[in-house]
């Protein structure tokens, strides 16, 4: 979908809306100084456009138990081409990205530039966690031939919120 219109008044939606998705119409209505329903047509047209794609609670990793955060780099299998399927070529590419849909300790997920194919963000409970992890599915997919961690020491800034121009 090609970019839409975005005025400052929907700006100051989106910025009110990152920093509480939990706010009624009327409330957010209230702050950007609109009427309630002229500011829940343009919240339904952002959701509807995508640039509002959902809402969600954001949890504590630590208070969860999840208190080691690994950043693994990934380099996958060039050669020997794609694997032949029923649907026709499979790449080493389509499998592991198959695979990291089933890991629920992979929390994010990117394809890179550079030398290695992809960036694993990776929250777990412990060092023993993320051995098991790395061992039993990570090291184990047949594509993957080399990979690289990084571990956290401390969170310096954490934010879900995008800045809002």
């Amino acid at each position: 979908m090609a970019n839409m219109e975005i005025d400052a008044i929907d700006r100051r939606i989106l910025a009110i809306l990152q920093e509480n998705g939990r706010l009624s119409n009327q409330e957010i209505a209230e702050r950007i100084n609109l009427s309630p329903s002229p500011c829940l047509r343009r919240i339904r047209r952002l959701e509807e456009s995508g640039v509002i794609r959902g809402y969600v609670a954001l949890l504590d990793a630590q208070r969860l138990g999840l208190g080691l955060l690994a950043y693994v780099n990934v380099r996958l299998e060039k050669g020997g081409g794609p694997t032949p399927s029923p649907r026709g070529d499979v790449t080493h590419a389509d499998l592991f990205r198959a695979a990291v849909q089933t890991w629920p300790e992979v929390v994010a997920c990117y394809a890179m530039t550079g030398e290695m194919d992809y960036l694993l963000r990776v929250q777990v409970e412990d060092m023993a966690h993320f051995s098991r992890f790395v061992q039993d599915q990570l090291l184990h997919h047949p594509s993957v031939i080399d990979v690289r961690t990084s571990f956290s020491l401390d969170k310096i800034k954490e934010t879900t919120a995008l800045p809002i121009l």
